[in-house]
């Protein structure tokens, strides 16, 4: 089980103590996406030395490969992948749904929804696979995570409002089915609940209500971060972050944009995954202390300066722009991993500032000056 404790608070951001049983974590934390167990292009001690504290997994890829029996005799994901500290792993719901939704979409596609659960084809191969409530918690049991997701459904953006609502019913009868089945294994695991209602307040403040009379350890908000604009996004995080208890972690699943984490921790947010830092590591595209930067660009061809004189991560202290252009266009994997020491270093040392300036009651003054440097859209 998890414990809860806030520490500080400046208007409703908050700073606080998150307990694992595989370590403690300060929040708000920011955790990098390992979807197959392995956060690409780093490996457990880059992460560490990174200042990572906990990271993601995926159920479905995990679920894909190596399979269930792998990482159950391998004595858990942690043993797995040579990582000792909290992991998080989600249902896979979104990755299934994001195959595309043959009741929702009307069309042709490799996920069909039932009253039980799911059928689909895998991207692998194309396999058929089945998921239900039950077999999510039963993989997540097998895994060991430190906090679970229960499965839901996820929409694209736009849907239609028979559609959100029919969405937002199974999710909440899955989230029972869920609850039931992880107290019948035993199992100590922090089972989160996940706030889905579309785009329609209405919809979302009903699955608030409903959502915490399950008094659960932890809150997400997903069906975020879908397609919508980002002020909607900010809208309705702003919207259900009101309306979750204070004494609970609040997760906001897959945003992750700097100038987004920046926002949506004002808002009272705690935990936030995403992939852009990795993600945009592998693309050249590098987050500084004077904005967001293209390594690939020929204005760096000659530029011997260090990537970011203010960051203190491996990559910084030894190479230059020049050297880091040469590796990307090169295609060394190098590249790749000087990149995303990179990103995820500047991604880590913007939570232990968002956290020290909500200690200091500064958050406000701390986003303004932030703002021209990371409200574009990379």
């Amino acid at each position: 089980m998890i414990e809860f404790e806030i520490k500080a608070v400046d208007n409703r951001a908050r700073s606080g103590i998150l307990k694992t049983p595989h370590g403690e974590v300060e929040t708000p934390v920011f955790m990098p996406v390992g979807t197959q167990g392995t956060v690409k292009a780093m490996t457990p001690a880059l992460l560490r030395e990174a200042g990572v504290s906990m990271i993601l997994g995926n159920t479905y890829h995990l679920y894909l490969r190596p399979g269930e029996e792998v990482i159950r005799e391998a004595g858990g994901i942690h043993s797995f992948i040579g990582w000792e500290g909290p992991i998080l792993t989600d249902s896979g719901g979104y990755q299934v749904f994001s195959l595309g939704v043959e009741r929702f979409g009307g069309l042709k596609s490799k996920v069909r929804i039932g009253d039980e659960g799911v059928e689909f084809r895998d991207h692998l191969r194309g396999d058929l696979h089945h998921f239900t409530p039950e077999s999510v918690i039963d993989l997540q049991i097998a895994f060991g995570s430190d906090i679970i997701m229960p499965l839901d459904i996820c929409l694209p953006y736009p849907s239609e409002e028979k559609m959100e609502v029919s969405a937002l019913e199974k999710t909440l009868e899955w989230l029972d089915r869920s609850i039931k089945r992880l107290s019948s294994k035993g199992s100590d695991q922090a089972l989160f609940g996940i706030i889905q209602g579309g785009f329609s307040e209405v919809l979302r403040l009903r699955a608030v209500e409903e959502t915490l009379e399950r008094d659960l350890p932890g809150y997400a908000i997903g069906g975020l971060s879908v397609g919508e604009p980002q002020e909607l996004m900010i809208e309705f995080t702003d919207l259900v972050s009101q309306h979750l208890p204070v004494d609970r972690p609040r997760y906001l699943m897959g945003v992750g944009k700097p100038w987004d984490l920046m926002r949506a921790v004002s808002l009272g947010i705690d935990m936030f995954d995403c992939v852009v830092p990795t993600r945009n590591a592998r693309t050249g595209t590098l987050y500084t202390s004077q904005g967001v930067l293209n390594i690939r660009q020929s204005k760096y061809r000659l530029d011997f300066t260090p990537l970011d004189p203010e960051c203190d991560c491996y990559t910084c202290k030894n190479f230059t722009k020049s050297y880091l252009r040469h590796l990307f266009v090169s295609e060394e994997i190098t590249a790749y991993v000087l990149n995303t020491i990179h990103n995820l270093r500047f991604y880590m040392k913007l939570m232990e500032d968002l956290r020290e300036a909500i200690r200091n009651k500064s958050l406000r003054s701390f986003i303004r000056e932030r703002e021209p440097l990371y409200s574009q859209k990379l």
